[in-house]
């Protein structure tokens, strides 16, 4: 264990980076985590499909669509380091045939940390892949925390009672990438950090992408730590930060 270099990301899995951080040492986990979209259905099992560009366009150089049960193992091994290094973990996730079962067992699994479910209602619905499929309006951020689960306060919040909801009306991040079609808002970030953060808290996301995370980190006067697979992406990343500094 050591501690990390802070506003950096991480060329490497987020394990590696999770495996070297010292318990308790970032202030919050805000992250959207692989859907596993090209893991799919046929005749009643499942498939990985080929690869549809325009239907996976999330994560480059990864193919997304992980057996049901090692996406399970995974996450939940994922899981279980972000609550030794953090109190608080937002976890935005999307029910999608790859993800579904897992991430129920995740809950289940989880049940004790899990303190609170947020509903990102995008306004808008993508048309469902399949016909007798409910049209996907909304996502879920799962609040998960280490040090105070079995009550609904936030201890460390920063909203006034009575003030903030838990279904948040945001619009889908616009994208960055060419090889990235499925952005973090800036606005869904920066709802979470002014709630639920404080100035110089260091913030983690173990799945940076394009850098969302890291760049309304810098803009709200926090930390960023961050772990991303994508040499691309780090440095489409690298850009926007620099971006954010000459803003100022």
């Amino acid at each position: 264990m050591k501690k990390m270099k802070n506003d950096h990301i991480y060329n490497e899995d987020c394990i590696k980076t999770l495996k070297r951080m010292e318990d308790n040492s970032v202030d919050c986990v805000i992250t959207s985590p692989p859907y596993n979209m090209n893991l799919r259905i046929r005749k009643g099992k499942y498939c990985s499909r080929q690869i549809v560009k325009e239907l996976s366009t999330k994560y480059d150089g990864f193919s997304d669509n992980l057996p049901i049960e090692e996406y399970y193992e995974f996450h939940s091994s994922v899981m279980r380091e972000l609550l030794r290094v953090s109190k608080v973990v937002f976890y935005n996730i999307q029910i999608v045939t790859g993800s579904k079962r897992s991430i129920f067992k995740m809950i289940g699994e989880f049940n004790e940390n899990l303190k609170d479910i947020i509903v990102w209602d995008k306004g808008v619905a993508q048309p469902a892949m399949q016909k007798q499929v409910l049209n996907r309006r909304t996502e879920l951020i799962l609040v998960f925390e280490s040090d105070y689960p079995i009550s609904r306060q936030f201890r460390y919040a920063n909203f006034e009672r009575g003030t903030l909801s838990d279904i948040w009306e945001i619009k889908r991040g616009k994208k960055i990438s060419k090889d990235h079609g499925a952005v973090f808002p800036e606005e869904l970030v920066e709802k979470i950090i002014e709630n639920f953060t404080k100035e110089g808290d260091v913030i983690y996301d173990p799945f940076m992408g394009t850098g969302t995370t890291a760049v309304v980190s810098k803009k709200m006067n926090r930390k960023y730590i961050g772990s991303e697979l994508s040499k691309s992406y780090i440095e489409v990343s690298e850009q926007r930060l620099k971006n954010v500094g000459e803003m100022f």
